[in-house]
């Protein structure tokens, strides 16, 4: 990365005896899309909230393009934030909305017509300006609020979960808008969700938060296929996890042994006798009549979940543990109540160490 534009040292945030954000260290570069994902209650918009100044920072700095900006007000941080409420003026027209920060900042006249009428291009409401908000769908009050925040031409742009209160179809259509929008202007984007698809479509890289922690800052791909703990394992995408003791090691392979049976998964440095976690993802499991090499799992399908284009088979495994394979038709070769062994490549499946907290725990 070039020389970030925003920068966090050592940030914490403390509610009383609560911190609900430690000691995070995190860079942002210039023109990047980063999200900021994590469960309700991790830190994420209290993160957002902090860079924007309507939070102030228990510890730590925070830096825009290298200069510490705690005592700066909201309004001169160079930042704009998109709410997901919009944050309209319900009596003002989309123009009036869209040029409310120049005219207090006393642009021209004739600049503000010119670049509220850019804006309003740019995010296809041309033809919209005489509109009052209560006139728009949900998709087009998004857009204006948008328009709103880019006119001031922010170095950065804040968005706490802007297409929340949207429907699935306009959502993942104002995703794809959202990130051409960004590329094409530029500009870093630090998006807080706690939708995983979403941040998967649109980040540049995720800020997996928990508990006020980044867990895993990586590339979407890296996300998915290589967790780095167990709670990224089950957050991104779905995962069948569990949690087990290695008893052999042959090169690459580790044979690992849990309380549901015995199985397979690649992994490095780990050693024999270790605690740690195996994690698998529905589409790469398998299922036989006999078991595998080095694959002791034996189950009972429970039964079978249509998703649309994908079919699930839940199968109990004999400590009670429910796990789920996918195809994308029902797989015929099993029923209800048949006795079947679990197993896979090992290759697919991640070993996942298990975390300071959790060995403490």
């Amino acid at each position: 990365m070039d020389k970030p534009i925003i920068s966090l040292e050592g940030v914490e945030k403390r509610y009383g005896s609560n911190l609900v954000v430690k000691k995070m260290n995190l860079e942002i570069g210039e023109g990047e899309f980063l999200t900021l994902l994590g469960p309700s209650g991790c830190g994420k918009t209290t993160t957002l909230r902090m860079i924007a100044g309507f939070e102030e920072a228990s510890a730590g700095v925070i830096r825009v393009e290298g200069e510490s900006i705690e005592n700066k007000e909201p309004f001169q941080r160079n930042v704009n934030t998109v709410f997901q409420n919009y944050a309209l003026f319900p009596h003002m027209t989309v123009f009036k909305n869209v040029a409310y920060g120049l005219t207090i900042k006393k642009v021209p006249k004739a600049e503000i017509e010119k670049r509220v009428g850019e804006m309003l291009r740019m995010v296809q409401l041309e033809g919209y300006e005489k509109r009052k908000p209560d006139e728009l769908s949900g998709g087009q009050k998004q857009r204006v609020a948008i328009a709103r925040a880019l006119v001031n031409q922010p170095r950065v742009l804040l968005l706490d979960e802007p297409l929340g209160a949207l429907d699935l179809k306009l959502r993942k259509q104002m995703q794809i808008e959202l990130k051409r929008l960004q590329k094409k202007l530029g500009i870093t984007f630090i998006y807080v969700t706690h939708d995983q698809e979403e941040a998967l479509t649109m980040s540049d890289r995720i800020a997996v938060m928990h508990e006020g922690v980044i867990e895993q800052l990586d590339v979407p791909a890296e996300i998915y296929d290589h967790p780095k703990t167990k709670f990224v394992a089950g957050f991104i995408g779905e995962s069948n996890i569990f949690d087990g003791k290695v008893r052999e090691i042959d090169g690459e392979v580790l044979t690992v042994q849990t309380e549901a049976g015995r199985m397979r998964v690649c992994g490095e440095g780990f050693a024999v006798g270790e605690e740690m976690h195996v994690a698998i993802r529905p589409e790469y499991m398998m299922v036989s009549r006999e078991s595998a090499e080095g694959f002791d799992l034996p189950g009972t399908v429970k039964d079978f979940i249509y998703q649309g284009t994908v079919v699930k088979t839940a199968l109990d495994l004999k400590n009670g543990q429910e796990v789920k394979y996918s195809r994308f038709e029902q797989d015929h070769s099993v029923s209800e109540g048949d006795r079947v062994y679990v197993f896979w490549n090992p290759e697919k499946a991640v070993a996942i160490r298990k975390s300071g907290q959790e060995a403490m725990g």
